[in-house]
C-alpha cells in the first residue's frame, strides 16, 4: 500500500507533463512574435492596444495548441515510424485518445471563453486559421507545395490578428515579408526531412527533391529580403530616417537570412526552425542588434528630427 501511495502522484505528474507537451509550449514564441509585429508602429503603444494584443496572443496560443493536438492525433500512426516523432506523447502511447479528446474539448472551451472577452468580429483570423489547419491536418498537408503555403498562411493570419485588434491598416510589404520568410523556414524543414528520413514519412515529400527545396529556399530568401527592403523604404514608420535605417538595419536582416541558409544547408539545422532561430548564438546576437537599431530608429522618427 505504501508503494502505491507514493507512485500514484508521480503517474499523475507524468500525465500532466505529457498534456503540456501536446500544447507545444516551445512553439508559443511564434504567436508572440507574429501577433506582436504591429508594435513596430509606435503610434499604437497605448495601454488599451497593448491589452488587446495580449488577448490576441493568448487566443492564438490556445488555437495553435488545439491545432498541434489535432495534428498529432491524426499523425500518430505515421509518427511511430519517425526517429524522433515516435517519442511524442500520443505516438508513444503515453496519452490515450480518450485523454486527447478530453484535452481538446477543454482547449475549445477555454478558447471560446477567451474569444468572448472581445468583439467576435475581431476573431476572424483565428477562425480562418482553425479551418485551414483542420483541412491541413485531415489531408491537405499531403499535397506538395500547398502544404508549405498553408503553414506560412498560419503565420500571416497571426500577423493579421495583431492588426485587426489594434484597428490599424496592415502593411502590405510586411505581410509579404512575413509570408515569404515563413515559406523559407517551412521549406527548410521539408528539406531536412528529406535528408534525414526520406520521403516515406510525409507523403507530400514525394513532390520534392533536395535540389528543388534548396532552389525554393533561395527564391523565398530573395523575396523576403526584397519585400523587407521595400517595407523599410515605403511603409515603415521611420519618418525621415528611412534611408539611414535601410543602410544600417537592412544588412543585419540580410546577414540573418544568410546565417539561416548556412545553418540549414551546411549544418543540417533546418529541421526545427524555432529551435534554430532562438538557440544559435550568432542569430540571437544579430537579432538583438537588429531589434536595438530598429527600435532606435522608430523612437527617433516618433520624436521628430534632432
Amino acid at each position: 500500500m505504501a508503494v502505491s501511495t507514493r507512485t500514484a502522484p508521480a503517474s499523475l505528474a507524468v500525465s500532466a507533463g505529457d498534456l503540456v507537451r501536446l500544447a507545444r509550449p516551445g512553439q508559443w514564441v511564434k504567436n508572440v512574435l507574429a501577433v506582436g509585429l504591429p508594435l513596430l508602429d509606435l503610434e499604437i503603444w497605448r495601454l488599451a492596444a497593448l491589452g488587446r494584443l495580449a488577448w490576441a496572443v493568448a487566443a492564438f496560443t490556445i488555437a495553435s495548441s488545439l491545432v498541434y493536438l489535432l495534428n498529432d492525433a491524426v499523425d500518430r500512426h505515421r509518427d511511430r515510424a519517425h526517429p524522433t516523432n515516435r517519442y511524442r506523447p500520443i505516438a508513444s502511447g503515453r496519452v490515450p485518445m480518450t485523454a486527447v479528446a478530453l484535452f481538446g474539448a477543454a482547449l475549445l472551451v477555454l478558447l471560446a471563453g477567451v474569444l468572448s472577452r472581445q468583439p467576435w468580429s475581431w476573431a476572424w483570423p483565428i477562425g480562418v486559421y482553425l479551418v485551414l489547419n483542420a483541412g491541413y491536418s485531415l489531408g491537405l498537408k499531403h499535397v506538395p507545395l500547398l502544404d508549405v503555403f498553408l503553414v506560412a498562411a498560419g503565420f500571416l493570419l497571426r500577423l493579421m490578428q495583431g492588426y485587426v485588434v489594434i484597428e490599424v491598416t496592415a502593411s502590405g510589404w510586411l505581410l509579404i515579408c512575413v509570408f515569404t520568410l515563413c515559406l523559407l523556414l517551412t521549406i527548410g524543414k521539408r528539406r531536412q526531412e528529406l535528408v534525414s528520413v526520406g520521403a516515406a514519412h510525409r507523403p507530400a515529400l514525394r513532390g520534392y527533391t533536395v535540389t528543388l527545396a534548396e532552389q525554393l529556399m533561395v527564391l523565398t530568401a530573395v523575396l523576403t529580403a526584397g519585400s523587407y527592403f521595400l517595407y523599410l523604404r515605403t511603409e515603415a514608420p521611420l519618418g525621415g530616417y528611412g534611408s539611414t535605417a535601410a543602410a544600417l538595419v537592412a544588412p543585419l536582416a540580410l546577414f540573418g537570412l544568410f546565417r539561416y541558409l548556412q545553418l540549414a544547408l551546411v549544418r543540417g539545422a533546418g529541421g526545427d526552425p524555432a529551435r534554430t532561430l532562438v538557440r544559435d548564438p550568432v542569430l540571437v546576437v544579430n537579432a538583438v542588434l537588429w531589434a536595438a537599431l530598429t527600435g532606435g530608429f522608430l523612437l527617433a522618427a516618433r520624436s521628430g528630427p534632432w
